[in-house]
């Protein structure tokens, strides 16, 4: 969590976890809070519902460092994962001074916004079936059919093709560079084999990639479709897009699905993986390459391996041995996939 600083008599990050831990703070009261921590956010999670605060922080790719900041991506989260969820993502509430105390709600000074959902049953998230060893295809079509809805519908957000192509050129030799350097002590010539099938690809068949963007195949889609971000209800729903960028989601619809298939793998279904692909094209029509789903799970694995080692760099020292592992695994996924693109 980063450092308390209050201004003035405003309170700071400490003061507002720690009122939003009590279950008193909450309109019903619930039994216990329980407190989730990622890079970017708390949640809070109480019987019935989540609620996100943003920590106020700044990297090169957002900036959460003030209270309107915040405010604003509060208001593009509910909107934009409501195209996929909008039973779960309820409304955005101020957390308020009044007097000498914090509110959730109300009249007060807002020092800050949150995100309120339902809380989602962890028994039907996608991942949790995967480790279970009980998830089907059939679990997974209505899923893939809302995908393939929101897909087709989706206006075409990139149209120029030699852009398109030197965004994923520079995107894989800027993660293949990070993964290369030599804090990390990843095998070096294992990552530049890696590299050179990357981009002999896009230089040798670059019409592959051309095509995707004149069939308006490159929308705004999620932008960070794995199976720990669905849930598998009745009627199934899809969280956490990311909503801090909008570069990191405009990208072809078959790489939002191929990282989905990438993480089904590296959970430990192939079979779903391949069970991705093969309901989408059924129900799209959009009939993928399988050559241009492997460049995508490649670049999605070096893009993971390399946030994996970005741990490191922000001091997680405590999982030090972790995420050289989970990047290792990664490169091994991405050499995978390289191989079948001489």
């Amino acid at each position: 969590m980063p450092p308390d600083h209050s201004i003035g008599t405003e309170p700071g990050i400490a003061a507002k976890v720690a009122f939003l831990r009590r279950p008193d703070s909450y309109p019903d009261c619930p039994a216990q809070v329980r407190v989730v921590e990622t890079h970017m956010s708390l949640v809070f999670l109480t019987d019935h519902h989540a609620y996100k605060l943003k920590k106020p922080v700044r990297y090169e790719f957002l900036d959460f460092s003030t209270v309107e900041a915040r405010r604003r991506d509060c208001e593009e989260e509910l909107r934009l994962n409501r195209r996929l969820a909008p039973s779960v993502y309820l409304e955005v509430l101020p957390l308020t001074l009044a007097g000498q105390g914090l509110h959730l709600g109300g009249q007060g000074h807002p020092v800050d916004w949150l995100v309120k959902m339902r809380r989602l049953p962890g028994s039907r998230m996608l991942d949790h079936l995967i480790r279970s060893g009980t998830a089907t295809a059939g679990d997974v079509r209505p899923a893939l059919a809302l995908l393939a809805r929101f897909y087709r519908s989706a206006p075409a957000a990139l149209t120029d093709v030699q852009a398109y192509l030197e965004r994923l050129d520079k995107d894989v030799r800027n993660d293949a560079a990070e993964l290369a350097a030599s804090r990390y002590g990843l095998p070096a010539e294992r990552i530049a084999k890696v590299l050179d099938r990357q981009t002999a690809l896009l230089a040798r068949e670059p019409e592959l990639f051309h095509q995707r963007v004149r069939e308006g195949s490159i929308v705004e889609g999620h932008g960070d479709l794995r199976p720990e971000h669905i849930c598998l209800e009745e009627a199934p729903v899809i969280i956490d897009c990311l909503e801090f960028n909008r570069d990191f989601r405009v990208l072809d619809c078959a790489d939002d699905l191929a990282f989905l298939a990438l993480e089904c793998e590296r959970l430990g279904s192939a079979a779903l993986a391949h069970t991705v692909f093969d309901l989408y094209r059924e129900m799209s029509g959009d009939l993928v390459p399988e050559r241009l789903v492997d460049f995508y799970k490649s670049s999605r694995a070096c893009l993971r391996a390399k946030l994996a080692l970005w741990h490191l760099r922000d001091g997680e020292s405590a999982d030090w041995a972790k995420w050289p592992a989970v990047a290792r695994n990664y490169l091994a996924l991405a050499e995978k996939y390289t191989g079948r693109l001489d």
